[in-house]
């Protein structure tokens, strides 16, 4: 599994877009090098959003133990939530507002609709 390289998970990362443009929720970037690698980046305010997969980093209302090789899996997402909150810190201490959605999040779109455009409005106040 070392080998195995990912590139992002295309589904969530498309579903997330599909709703940012259907809400008009503009000025968005992906593929940034910023730290963390974000999967959406608002450089104007300063807003980096994360998509993070409900299995790989342990969402506490989805997440499902695998049943084999438990102290392998417990470990990995451990240090998936770790990675989390080290690039959190990082960004935030660099001036940036990030925002986390859960997987299961993206299948309440009213919602989370209303979230997004809330973060972005107090971000664009502030600014």
């Amino acid at each position: 599994m070392a080998k195995v390289k990912s590139t992002g998970c295309k589904s969530t990362e498309a579903s997330l877009a599909r709703l940012l443009r259907r809400e008009q929720l503009s000025g968005w970037r992906r593929q940034s090098r910023l730290e963390g690698r974000p999967d959406f980046v608002y450089p104007a305010l300063r807003v980096a959003l994360f998509v993070d997969g409900c299995f790989w980093h342990g969402c506490p209302r989805c997440y499902c133990r695998p049943g084999s090789r438990r102290k392998y899996w417990d470990a990995k997402v451990a240090r998936n939530r770790l990675r989390d909150k080290t690039v959190n810190r990082l960004l935030r201490q660099k001036g940036w507002r990030v925002l986390r959605i859960w997987e299961h999040e993206l299948k309440r779109t009213g919602q989370l609709a209303a979230r997004l455009r809330l973060s972005l409005e107090r971000r664009r106040a502030s600014a």
